[in-house]
């Protein structure tokens, strides 16, 4: 029984800290505000009232976390398998490209199967750009962090190509923008609200967080994983095969990450525009340490951020700050998240200390 009240303890402190950080980050934002001439109170009211505060603002907050929600997922079960796959960014890009591809391709088949290849095409896409660093990572040794950051402005540059006006096979030809040609409509997501920009998109990244939340916590797999990322050692003496599970794991994150360049051009931009993302991949770090790497919470600091973005716009027009306060508080949330971290390590260390300096004294 002991055991048990002490998991739950665990789990709400674990719980506890983002909403912590958050708290954190407002109020000491709250002060940088009052600084700059305005009532802190008033800007967070407009920001609740821009992200929350009716359908459509609802929408437009659903909207703007549904990429962020699909790198987060990405980031974060990567970071369950002890892994950092940090190239989110250059995965989404090249999982858009390849759903665009099938997208804009003319299909006598129903909606649903149009939308489903061009997604599975994301994914595939997203997947297949962390192939090499996976590889690398995992029969190698070479870091990962260092091959997914360096791909991301590779796959940036690679759709840069694609969709150039004047000679990417993608691109539309004229076009004062580098862009493709509209998908085509058996490929669009569904819009879930009238008169708004929310897609079925969000759906999508909803029910996948919660898939990876039951594939993470009760199957087989998941146990592999969580032992791989808590002692990598102890996994292979348990008779993990590491190289293995790093690769799935990387292939999942990656196609993940293709899955929210997909979803943005199925579901919102209806084309494949030229650096269309403003950093959903690193914003996906960001979700992804805020949730502390869990699928669920990786719903509700998405949420967040996907607030504090919708709702900058109101608070800008009522209080004239600068929109880049939304990510000074994104900034001070994750730092203070890390130092919730650091906190609960040291103390575990000094209730360690005690007990082995009194296993000392009996010598």
């Amino acid at each position: 029984m002991r055991v048990s009240v002490s998991s739950i303890g665990a789990t709400v402190r674990a719980a506890a800290v983002p909403v912590f950080a958050i708290l954190a980050a407002l109020a000491v934002s709250g002060i940088l505000i009052l600084l700059a001439g305005v009532n802190p109170l008033d800007a967070y009211a407009a920001m609740v009232q821009g992200s929350v505060g009716s359908p459509s603002a609802l929408a437009v907050t659903g909207v703007r976390m549904t990429p962020i929600l699909l790198t987060g997922l990405a980031v974060a079960i990567s970071f369950r398998a002890g892994l950092f796959n940090i190239g989110g960014e250059g995965q989404l890009y090249l999982g858009a490209a390849a759903a665009s591809a099938i997208a804009l391709i003319p299909m006598d088949v129903p909606s649903a199967v149009h939308i489903v290849l061009a997604l599975g095409a994301g994914f595939v896409g997203g997947a297949a750009w962390v192939l090499v660093p996976a590889y690398l990572r995992a029969f190698r040794g070479v870091s990962e962090v260092v091959t997914t950051l360096m791909l991301n402005f590779v796959g940036i540059i690679v759709v840069s190509y694609l969709v150039d006006p004047s000679f990417g096979p993608m691109g539309e030809r004229g076009a004062s923008y580098a862009q493709s040609v509209p998908i085509q409509q058996s490929a669009r997501l569904p819009v879930l609200a009238e008169r708004t920009s929310l897609h079925a998109g969000l759906l999508l990244g909803i029910g996948l967080a919660l898939l990876l939340y039951v594939l993470i916590r009760f199957t087989p797999f998941g146990f592999r994983l969580r032992m791989l990322g808590a002692n990598p050692v102890a996994a292979r003496f348990a008779g993990v095969k590491s190289t293995r599970e790093m690769m799935m794991v990387m292939l999942l994150s990656g196609g993940i990450a293709g899955l929210a360049g997909a979803v943005e051009v199925m579901g919102l931009r209806h084309r494949l525009f030229d650096h269309f993302s403003p950093g959903y991949g690193y914003d996906g770090i960001a979700v992804a340490l805020l949730a502390a790497a869990s699928p669920i919470g990786v719903i509700a600091a998405a949420g967040f951020f996907g607030a504090l973005r919708a709702g900058s716009s109101l608070m800008q027009q009522v209080t004239r700050l600068e929109v880049s306060i939304v990510l000074i508080i994104q900034a001070l949330a994750i730092l203070f998240v890390i130092a919730g971290f650091f906190r609960s390590r040291i103390l575990r260390i000094g209730k360690r200390t005690p007990v082995q300096a009194s296993g000392g004294t009996h010598d």
